[in-house]
């Protein structure tokens, strides 16, 4: 069965997520989810820029301005919503793995 698109987020997703709680331009986003996961996760310009044009189709984000070539976004609050119930679920999965960790010492 396919995932129904944004039940679950990608981990290039949910960092671009993190990023846009507050105003950014594209090209920092890269930046910034490298930052924030210790340099384990890096994005590329291919995959940033689709990934904000699909949250941007769907009301996760908006681009809140554009100068030149330039544009900035910000999450939306459906998308922080989409953020929150992800990082439950993330939460959730970690309890789970530890109380059947435990289990099976």
């Amino acid at each position: 069965m396919a995932r129904t698109q944004f039940q679950t987020l990608t981990e290039p997703m949910f960092y671009i997520l993190l990023c846009l709680q507050h105003e950014v331009c594209g090209i920092d986003i890269m930046a910034m989810v490298s930052v924030i996961s210790n340099g384990r996760v890096s994005i590329g310009p291919g995959t940033l820029y689709a990934m904000l044009q699909r949250f941007e189709d769907n009301e996760i984000i908006e681009k809140t301005r554009e100068e030149n070539r330039k544009k900035w976004y910000l999450i939306t609050d459906a998308g922080k919503q989409m953020l929150e119930d992800e990082l439950q679920r993330l939460e959730s999965m970690l309890e789970d793995a530890k109380t059947a960790m435990k289990i099976a010492k």
